[in-house]
């Protein structure tokens, strides 16, 4: 058999006799099916190891196939090789005609999250149908000659072997058992890991865990709008509004969130990110659920009688008129509180999980589509849509795979945190980027001491620009694991994991982790003792990126202060008071982010602009600021110039006309021996204030 297996250099798979059944043997066993499985078998068999996909998925590449079209990206620039080849391989698909058919490609436009969703110069495409998605990873499975055992389901129990501190074989509730020389658990569950007694963490760090600002219990925090108090009126959560003795509202808890910054074992919200269309040719009525009660969604109909009419604000539109929709407000799709123990859950009680959250997300559009108490605008938009008759077909047209967003997190060689993200601390040894704001969504709906509803959890933190990832948080601690890799299960804090998560990086991380593996069986060496210069040769050769430098790396990403002309100063160089949050969410902005005030509407938020201007003489001033319909139509602006003091209200709802970045404030006289300063407020703003940077630009 050796000598067969010497002279066949594509041999798949041979026998061994493991225990009491045969176990077919690999070089690499990557045990998961999402894209992370995906590249990271590819990545093997492309550096000539036999390679196996053992998974409980009959369907490939997880969310990015199971509805999260609307891609997730960050700085598309840092995204690098088997993930750049997937998108890739979309712009392929969408690049033929007749791929358009529902809707012209003129029609569809280059809508994006940030930049443009097909980027010709790059070949490549952010944004797709499911099974476009799908059909792309099973290519690269099909190309690369990979096999792939669906459903197939770790024994959680008895299902590891190993031998010492090397796991030897796997074995399946089939029986089936796969032996391998190295492993690649690259589930959304971290199954695996935890099988082989690996150290991993359920919930939240304490924000001191690990020095950190944004870990912990968020009371208080009111990031994105999906809370509370974007709603015009505090809502009551008592069936009698107000009357505590009457009950409580289903889907609110009756327990205390706990402290600011505390640790607990709760994890973010889950939901399906379901893929709708408004095309009548292709549309399915939302169905009634069997289950369907509409008391479950008393706290929405209160919320939609407040005025809250926002619910639509991410039906994301990807190609053939269909949509990506995801969480968008106080009670939307995220099934808040219900997915506690999904981590450690057994596979009946996960399976039960899940149904209710398929119960929950159902009922919320047909209830919203059909209740007569809904409020006839919200009802006629949403009777407008349905799901998708061609996507999901086997499965009702409904997405196959829920959106875990987080569920164990090693506790390995290296732990990210947020200080590594926001580059206080050094990142050691590079195995690739990632860049999205750091975002969790809501943890808790809970009573409020005061006694109103409110959700608790989101949280949506810059990451002001591209970080690197350590090889260290994808391996274990030395002595508990040598052969295993855990590409997205990887060890890092809540809030850091919060950005991590992303598809684009766990396809990345999927990638380096099999590079990792095959030069751990060339040389002989545990993932922990991976000569680092020899990784990073590896993947720079694949097209991996390991390191950024500048503002200007294309992709949803700032602009350079210093390339614009006059004097700019940027939002992080202001002087300010109150809460102001930083973000990267709209399409560009000045330097490394920009910041908003929470849409307070409180007066207590300011910013102060200052700088010494280099010689006197007339200079327009110009604020810079990202727009959006959610913006104040009457911010006020300060402007102090050798004149006196001259007060400005800025429309924020309107594309600035300058650059498409800056608002003229008007034209001064300064004088050197004088600061130049404006100052931005929320003083009676009706909507969120943007501050990104003020320009001074001579003209006189």
């Amino acid at each position: 058999m050796i000598a067969a297996r010497h002279l066949f250099g594509t041999l798949l798979v041979f026998f061994t006799f493991v225990g009491h059944s045969f176990a077919e043997e690999y070089d690499v066993v990557v045990y998961g099916g999402t894209s992370a499985a995906v590249t990271a078998a590819v990545q093997a068999k492309r550096m000539g190891k036999t390679t196996i996909i053992v998974c409980p998925d009959k369907h490939l590449g997880g969310l990015s196939s199971g509805g999260l079209g609307w891609t997730d990206t960050g700085n598309k620039a840092v995204i690098g090789g088997l993930a750049r080849e997937f998108y890739h391989r979309v712009w392929q698909h969408y690049d033929k005609p007749e791929t358009w058919k529902w809707q012209t490609r003129e029609s569809y436009g280059n809508k994006g999250q940030g930049t443009a969703a097909i980027d010709g110069e790059q070949r490549t495409m952010w944004i797709f149908e499911p099974h476009v998605a799908e059909a792309a990873f099973e290519d690269m499975i099909r190309d690369n000659e990979i096999p792939v055992h669906r459903d197939e389901w770790l024994d959680r129990e008895n299902g590891v072997k190993r031998d010492g501190a090397r796991i030897t074989s796997i074995t399946m509730l089939s029986g089936k058992t796969y032996a391998g020389r190295m492993f690649i658990d690259a589930t959304y569950e971290g199954d695996l890991m935890a099988a082989a007694g690996v150290d991993y963490h359920v919930g939240r760090e304490s924000k001191d865990k690990y020095g950190e600002e944004w870990n912990g219990v968020q009371t208080g925090v009111l990031h994105h709008g999906h809370h509370f108090g974007a709603v015009k009126q505090k809502i009551s959560p008592y069936l009698v509004p107000g009357d505590p003795s009457s009950g409580v509202l289903p889907r609110i808890s009756t327990e205390p969130p706990g402290e600011y910054g505390a640790a607990d074992d709760k994890v973010q919200a889950y939901c399906f990110r379901m893929c709708l269309t408004n095309h009548a040719e292709n549309l399915v009525p939302f169905p009634k659920p069997a289950q369907y009660d509409p008391a479950e969604y008393e706290l929405l109909l209160r919320i939609l009688k407040a005025g809250w009419r926002e619910g639509f604000g991410k039906f994301d539109p990807i190609p053939n008129y269909k949509t990506d929709v995801n969480n968008h407000g106080p009670m939307s799709t995220d099934n808040i509180g219900f997915n506690y123990d999904y981590p450690e859950a057994s596979y009946e009680r996960r399976r039960e999980i899940i149904r209710e959250h398929e119960t929950y997300q159902k009922g919320w559009l047909y209830f919203i589509a059909n209740d007569p108490r809904v409020p006839k605008e919200v009802q006629d938009e949403m009777r407008r849509w349905g799901l998708a008759k061609d996507e999901f077909a086997e499965n009702g047209n409904w997405p196959h795979q829920l959106y875990i967003r987080e569920a164990r997190r090693m506790i390995g060689e290296f732990v990210l945190t947020e200080n590594e993200l926001l580059k206080k601390r050094p990142t050691p040894d590079s195995i690739g980027m990632g860049s999205y704001t750091m975002d969790s969504h809501n943890v808790q709906r809970y009573i409020t001491p005061e006694g109103f509803v409110q959700n608790e959890g989101d949280i949506g933190v810059s990451t002001h620009g591209p970080y690197q990832i350590a090889y260290g948080s994808i391996v274990p601690k030395r002595g508990q694991c040598d052969n295993l890799l855990v590409p997205v299960c990887l060890s890092s804090s809540h809030i850091a994991f919060g950005s991590i998560r992303m598809e684009p990086v766990f396809m990345i991380l999927g990638h380096s982790a099999a590079a990792a593996a095959v030069i751990a069986i060339d040389g002989g060496t545990n993932v922990q003792d991976v000569a680092y210069a020899k990784l990073r040769e590896q993947l720079l050769k694949d097209g991996q990126v390991l390191k950024a430098t500048g503002l200007d790396l294309g992709g949803s990403y700032g602009q350079d202060p210093a390339k614009f002309a006059g004097i700019v100063v940027d939002d992080t160089k202001a002087t300010t008071t109150g809460q102001w949050t930083a973000s990267t969410s709209s399409k560009t902005w000045i330097g490394q982010s920009y910041r908003h005030d929470g849409d307070q509407r409180d007066g207590k938020a300011t910013s102060r602009f200052e700088t010494k201007l280099p010689e006197s003489g007339t200079y327009e001033v110009r604020l810079g600021y990202t727009p959006h319909s959610n913006r104040a139509s009457n911010v006020s602006v300060e402007v102090y110039h050798a004149g006196g003091q001259a007060t400005v209200t800025v429309n924020q709802k309107r594309q600035p006309p300058i650059d498409d970045l800056f608002v003229s404030l008007g034209k001064y006289e300064f004088h050197t021996d004088k600061p130049a300063a404006v100052v931005v407020s929320n003083r009676n703003a009706d909507g969120y204030v943007i501050i990104d940077a003020v320009q001074w630009v001579r003209v006189e």
